[in-house]
C-alpha cells in the first residue's frame, strides 16, 4: 500500500516539489518536533501569527491542526476575541469565519 501524501505534498508537491519536500522534512520533520514547545502550544503560536499577519489561505490547515493538538473551541475563541484588540477587526473577523468553517466541517 502507498504511503499517504502530507498535506504540503497533496496542495504543491506537483508544483514546487522541493518546497513540499522542505515543508515536510524542515518544518513540520525538524521545527514542529524540537524540545521545548509543544505541539498544542506551537498551534497556538502559529495560529496566533496567521492572524496577526492575516495570513489567511493557511489560517483553516492550522485551526484543524491546533484542535488536533489539544486546544478547544474556547481556547480558539478567545484568542481570536483576544487578537482583535492586537490586530485589527478585520484579522479577527476574518479568523472567527475561518474557525466557525472548520468547526463546521469537522461536525459533516
Amino acid at each position: 500500500m502507498p504511503e499517504k501524501e502530507s498535506a504540503a505534498q497533496q496542495a504543491v508537491g506537483d508544483i514546487t516539489p522541493k518546497l513540499a519536500d522542505l515543508t515536510d522534512q524542515v518544518l513540520f520533520g525538524d521545527v514542529w518536533e524540537r524540545d521545548g514547545l509543544s505541539p498544542r502550544d506551537r498551534s497556538l503560536v502559529t495560529v496566533t501569527a496567521l492572524i496577526a499577519l492575516y495570513r489567511s489561505e493557511q489560517l483553516g490547515f492550522h485551526l484543524k491542526l491546533a484542535l488536533e493538538n489539544g486546544l478547544t473551541r474556547t481556547e480558539l475563541s478567545e484568542a481570536i476575541t483576544h487578537l482583535a484588540f492586537y490586530t485589527g477587526w478585520p484579522n479577527a473577523m476574518g479568523a472567527a469565519a475561518r474557525l466557525k468553517a472548520v468547526l463546521d466541517a469537522a461536525q459533516d
